[in-house]
Formats: structure tokens, C-alpha cells, sequence
């Protein structure tokens, strides 16, 4: 699969982020989203192959193949799907925490046209900025009020679900630190039961030491 990449992001599910990174033949690059659960997350992405003569980047032809795979913090997979050399890409979470977004071409074509080098432009949105508004306005025949209420309604949805994440992480961490200061507590408890009984090992074998050589 080549290289495997891990580019850690810290993206929250309430803005939109975008980015661009190159990719050999068949080599795979890996974002790590936090994303709560109950979330939708959009991805548009598009590529771009190196001309050799030209010495530019310039938009890649229909052939090219993109796959996705994206896993939950559990490791399952919940997307796993072939595209084009552009394309659009969505999912919702249902377990809180990173999930892992990985896109690489399977394509043998590149190697020929590209020299092996593509670009690949992403841009991930989250929350409410991954509906689209002027269609659901449209579709549902709101008015502006109502858009702008639908909005903040979505919003103060997206504010809540940011809320139960952070007390999920919260309630993670502080498991965390309560079993490590156990284990601490216990490390400290063997570690002076390990001082009693080699003080009193050292002394018994003095004691016999000197009880050997007639000296007590």
C-alpha cells in the first residue's frame, strides 16, 4: 500500500478545513479527525497530476481512481468506497473520538502521466457547515427567518454534541489518571515491602555472620 502517512489534525466538527498534499502510485495519506458522535462530516477533494514538460500541476484526467476508507475510533470501517480523480465523500459518526480519514489511488496511470507525483486538494466540513442551506431552503420553501432560525437551531444541535464530547473526554481522562495513581500507589507499597524484607534479609545474614565468627 506504500507509505502510510499519519497526519494528525486537530479539526473540530464545527468549522471547515482545507488542505492540499502530495501522494506517490498507490501510497496512502491518513487524517485523524475528533469528531463527536451523531455528526455528519463532508469531503470534497480533487487531484491534480505533475506535467513533466510544463513543470505545473494540472488537473488530473477522469481515469484516475481516489479510494477512501474512513474507521472509527473502534477500528471499524465506516466508509470504504472507490472514486473518480474528483469527488465528494460523506459519513456520520456514531461513536465520539478520531476517526481515521485515509484516501489513496490505486491507479497505475499516474506513473505513466505524472511521473508519480499527484496533488490532491481536501477540504473537510463538520457540524452544521456541512449542510447545505441554500438547498434546504429551497427544498423546504423556508423563508429567510426561518433559514436563520434552522441555522441556530443546527448550531446550538452541533454546541450540545461539542458539550457531551468534552465530558466523554473528561470522563476518559480521569480514568485514566485515577488507574495510573492506583498503579503508582501500588508500585510504591511493593517497592517498600521490597525495602522491609531486604532490611531484614540483610540483617539476619549478619546476624548469622556474626554469629559465626564468635563475635556476639
Amino acid at each position: 500500500m506504500g507509505q502510510l502517512a499519519l497526519l494528525l489534525l486537530a479539526l473540530c466538527a464545527a468549522g471547515a478545513r482545507g488542505l492540499y498534499f502530495h501522494i506517490g502510485e498507490t501510497e496512502k495519506r491518513c487524517f485523524i479527525e475528533e469528531i463527536p458522535d451523531e455528526t455528519m462530516v463532508i469531503g470534497n477533494y480533487r487531484t491534480q497530476m505533475w506535467d513533466k514538460q510544463k513543470e505545473v500541476f494540472l488537473p488530473s484526467t477522469p481515469g484516475l481512481g481516489m479510494h477512501v476508507e474512513v474507521k472509527d475510533p473502534e477500528g471499524k470501517v465506516v466508509l470504504s468506497r472507490q472514486y473518480g480523480s474528483e469527488g465528494r465523500f460523506t459519513f456520520t459518526s456514531h461513536t465520539p473520538g478520531d476517526h481515521q480519514i485515509c484516501l489513496h489511488s490505486n491507479s497505475t496511470r499516474m506513473s505513466l502521466f505524472a511521473g508519480g507525483r499527484l496533488r490532491v486538494h481536501l477540504d473537510i466540513q463538520g457540524g452544521e457547515h456541512a449542510n447545505n442551506y441554500p438547498e434546504i431552503a429551497a427544498k423546504d420553501k423556508l423563508t429567510e427567518l426561518q433559514l436563520r432560525a434552522r441555522q441556530l437551531l443546527d448550531q446550538v444541535e452541533q454546541i450540545q454534541k461539542e458539550q457531551d464530547y468534552q465530558r466523554y473526554r473528561e470522563e476518559r481522562f480521569r480514568l485514566t489518571s485515577e488507574s495510573t495513581n492506583q498503579r503508582v500507589l501500588w508500585w510504591s507499597i511493593a517497592q517498600t515491602v521490597i525495602l522491609i524484607l531486604t532490611g531484614i534479609w540483610q540483617m539476619r545474614h549478619l546476624k548469622s555472620f556474626f554469629e559465626a565468627k564468635k563475635l556476639v
